[in-house]
């Protein structure tokens, strides 16, 4: 008798095409596969479904890479190992997330090009330590790996330097990529926190960068 295997399959909040936002690929055009949030409407897909709509959507328009994203992607690794299998492998996917899982993703490595961990400065120091092992799973791996260092209006220089600080001891090849809460100046110029910031942050860790993030809805995520 066959014992037939449960199909895997989650609520996605679709599969949009964008521009990437922010971090080490902000810029290119994507197609996102978005894990869906409490308050998103769902759409139930299978492995199979996606990899056919993807696959659909690669035959009809040229992409950089398919970003993997949403509310906590890594909840759904039987899903995600099943469907990755079956994306034709020419592509590139970027797993974007916020690091809390870092034992999910080691299963996974072989078929990403890129593992993007977001420090939005929301939890607690555990989170922080959390994210850096994922780093360091992604670089152990040889996989390319970055952070984005997502600060909030009352985040302060110190707080932003410690990150860059422990992504650097985390990988010292991983690209730390920041993006101002606000514009940093006026425009035409850059303001002195932030150029001085930078100044200090690529003493502890050479490949890190100053980014403004793109508005949706071309930035979606």
């Amino acid at each position: 008798m066959t014992v037939q295997q449960p199909v895997a399959a989650a609520a996605l909040a679709g599969v949009p095409a964008g521009v990437q936002a922010q971090g080490a690929w902000a810029g290119r055009r994507q197609l996102f596969v978005r894990f869906a949030g409490e308050a998103e409407t769902a759409t139930m897909y299978t492995a199979a479904a996606l990899a056919r709509e993807v696959e659909r959507q690669l035959g009809r328009s040229k992409f950089h890479s398919v970003s993997v994203g949403g509310r906590d992607p890594l909840a759904n690794i039987a899903f995600l190992h099943a469907a990755l299998a079956a994306i034709p492998g020419s592509v590139p996917i970027m797993l974007d997330t916020d690091g809390q899982r870092p034992e999910a993703i080691q299963g996974m490595l072989g078929r990403l090009a890129l593992v993007q961990v977001t420090v939005d400065f929301s939890g607690f120091e555990a989170t922080i330590a959390h994210a850096m092992s994922t780093i360091r799973t992604a670089a152990t791996a040889g996989c390319r790996h970055a952070v984005v260092v997502a600060p909030r209006e009352d985040t302060t220089d110190a707080q932003l330097l410690r990150i860059v600080e422990q992504a650097s001891s985390a990988s010292r090849s991983v690209e730390v990529v920041i993006h101002p809460a606000t514009p940093p100046g006026d425009g035409l110029t850059l303001d002195r926190r932030w150029s001085t910031l930078l100044e200090q942050a690529v003493a502890v860790h050479a490949d890190c960068r100053l980014a403004l993030r793109l508005p949706p809805p071309a930035g979606l995520r």
